[in-house]
């Protein structure tokens, strides 16, 4: 069995008490991960805290890049342990690689450009013979908590900005996912990363993370994860910066004049695309009504060529979720449903941690579904009586984080765009399409409005100091 160690600042360590990890699939065993004592938690703070000569940009960029050409070469052995560890189908795991890679490339590109900025004093009628300069400073400690759904790309979004600018950081994943997040600081190390630039640790709530969110000496925790989880954090982590990239319950709107093919298959991969385990996710799919029946048709027929089954099969499209809790979780909520008026037009029952592709229909917007996040492959239906309808029920959630409208009309793009409230609207695409480069991140229970995205991360693992100087 796969027996992996913790890292503190480089050094592998093991202190007798184990992870072990599940494959959600079959039930054997995919791995452990060595858990860490407090104590040796105040060991990774107290050594990323220690001064060390700082890398130069080309050398940050250099590690960056040599990263990312590593984890190409090695792309199958992340994409099968991922898949053994989650139960993410190998058709999404590897395309989960070659997203980390992109991280790791455009965190390259960034931590070769200059961040400065120069203001000249004199455009003002009091301004002196000076100019002002800003420069971007690292922070001191950064704590990452990343979560199961995407046990490699998340944890690249934490950990390449922060090496981009120099900051040193503490992993802490996901305890149902620790193995993939493991084996890439093993090869952050091998691309010649600095020990007392990156930990990754694993440990109970109480002895661990808590400690580690609370610490005064961390200057910023950045998480991906619940709702729930992240305004805890928000609450307890005191008089520092926080990065929440939370929840989500995205809309796919489909309006009257859409191209009804380009929509069905919109729909099928925001609902059915890694099990449905994203944040990004489609969970609600609003129709105008007029074109209901015609919609429903065509992607109830892609919707079935969406097999589901052994994650290592290659003819597998969606794999399993996260564990049998969790798919009795959908199953439930696709009961509930059911008992308020919905209809089951495809699937609805797990197996074990399989929930296949689920297709409801006349799903009213009282139902559990309507409001709450599943994270699963769920896909109901819901109809709207024009744009108006959908920008409004878009908007009847505690959440904004992505949403997608597929129209030929630009008028009703623009007026989607500037009515839905949320972080991102997509125009003929999926709610979740970015580029890992991007600004991305929500408002309200999906987030405080901070943005993700290499540029926008590296910003916020940063602080702005100005000097100015004769000129």
């Amino acid at each position: 069995m796969l027996s992996l160690p913790s890292y503190i600042a480089g050094t592998a360590v093991e202190s007798g008490s184990w992870i072990e990890v599940l494959n959600p699939w079959n039930r054997e065993p995919a791995g452990r991960a060595a858990a860490i004592t407090r104590a040796q938690l105040e060991q990774a703070i107290t050594a990323h805290l220690d001064p060390h000569e700082p890398l130069t940009r080309y050398e940050r960029s250099h590690i960056l890049a040599r990263t990312g050409g590593l984890l190409e070469v090695r792309r199958e052995e992340f994409a099968r342990l991922i898949t053994a560890e989650s139960g993410l189908c190998l058709r999404e795991t590897r395309y989960e690689v070659g997203r980390a890679c992109d991280v790791f490339t455009f965190a390259a590109m960034e931590a070769l450009r200059d961040d400065g900025q120069i203001f000249s004093c004199d455009i003002s009628q009091t301004g002196k013979a000076r100019k002002i300069f800003t420069l971007r400073e690292p922070l001191g400690l950064i704590a990452a908590i990343t979560p199961f759904n995407h046990p490699l790309n998340q944890v690249a979004h934490k950990l390449a900005p922060a090496i981009a600018v120099g900051a040193p950081v503490i992993l802490k994943p996901s305890e149902k996912t620790p193995l993939t997040a493991i084996r890439l600081t093993e090869l952050l190390y091998e691309a010649g990363l600095p020990g007392h630039l990156l930990s990754c640790v694993h440990g109970p709530l109480d002895e661990i993370t808590r400690p580690l969110i609370r610490d005064e000496r961390v200057d910023l925790v950045t998480f991906t994860g619940s709702a729930a989880v992240g305004k805890e954090i928000a609450g307890t982590a005191g008089y520092k910066k926080t990065c929440l990239e939370l929840g989500g319950h995205s809309p796919l709107i489909v309006l009257e004049d859409a191209d009804l093919d380009l929509a069905a298959l919109l729909a099928c991969e925001g609902c059915f695309r890694n099990s449905g385990q994203r944040c990004t996710a489609v969970r609600r799919l609003l129709v105008q009504e007029r074109v209901l029946a015609a919609f429903t048709e065509r992607f109830l027929a892609l919707a079935r060529t969406y097999t589901s089954g052994d994650p290592t099969d290659e003819a597998t499209r969606v794999g399993t979720v996260i564990d049998e809790k969790a798919a009795q979780s959908l199953e439930a909520a696709v009961r509930q449903a059911e008992s308020v008026g919905a209809e089951i037009l495809l699937g609805g029952r797990c197996q074990g941690a399989l929930m296949p592709p689920t297709v409801l229909a006349n799903v009213p917007r009282t139902a559990h579904l309507a409001t709450c996040e599943c994270f699963g492959p769920l896909a109901p239906i819901y109809a709207v009586k024009d744009l108006d309808d959908a920008i409004a029920l878009s908007n009847a959630t505690s959440y904004g984080l992505s949403s997608g409208i597929v129209t030929r009309s630009m008028e009703s793009a623009i007026k989607a765009v500037k009515g839905i409230r949320a972080g991102t609207v997509n125009v003929n695409e999926i709610p979740g399409y970015r580029l890992e480069l991007s600004p991305f991140g929500g408002i309200r229970d999906s987030g405080l409005g901070i943005k993700e995205g290499v540029i926008e991360a590296m910003r916020f693992m940063t602080t702005v100091k100005t000097f100015s100087l004769p000129w």
